[in-house]
């Protein structure tokens, strides 16, 4: 496993790595991230399971991207949330759902991320990020 994780970072999203809709998720955030506002790592990089390990989280849950800002953890319809929120654009008004009840919002999160390999598909491995944008990633 890589290195102990000693420093903070902040406004990182981990996600699924292998999942089509994740992927094309996190490449829709990186457009609309004019500020470099986020890092990214899968959550079966090196540094997912490192992340997850340190803050007693499931290592083998796949199934909800992690959002931690300010050292704070979301996950599920909050992670996702509280990223549009930070995105360019008209994206930000998305975040008015948060007045929504949590189990409501993530009865639907968890619809589909239960079908998403169904329904977008899976990669074989997780992506590897170009060189343009390999210092988005942090593994």
């Amino acid at each position: 496993m890589a290195e102990l994780i000693t420093e903070r970072i902040e406004n990182v999203i981990l996600f699924d790595g292998v999942c089509n809709l994740c992927n094309g998720a996190i490449n829709f955030i990186i457009d609309r991230d004019k500020n470099n506002h986020f890092k990214f790592a899968a959550l079966q990089s090196d540094y997912g399971q490192q992340y997850l390990d340190t803050n007693n989280l499931p290592l083998d849950d796949f199934e909800s991207m992690v959002f931690i800002e300010k050292g704070e953890i979301y996950n599920k319809s909050t992670a996702a949330l509280k990223i549009v929120r930070n995105l360019s654009g008209l994206w930000p008004v998305l975040y008015i759902f948060i007045i929504f009840p949590k189990f409501l919002r993530d009865a639907v999160y968890n619809l589909i991320a239960n079908n998403r390999y169904k329904m977008f598909g899976k990669r074989d491995q997780c992506r590897v990020p170009t060189p343009e944008l390999k210092a988005k990633f942090l593994d």
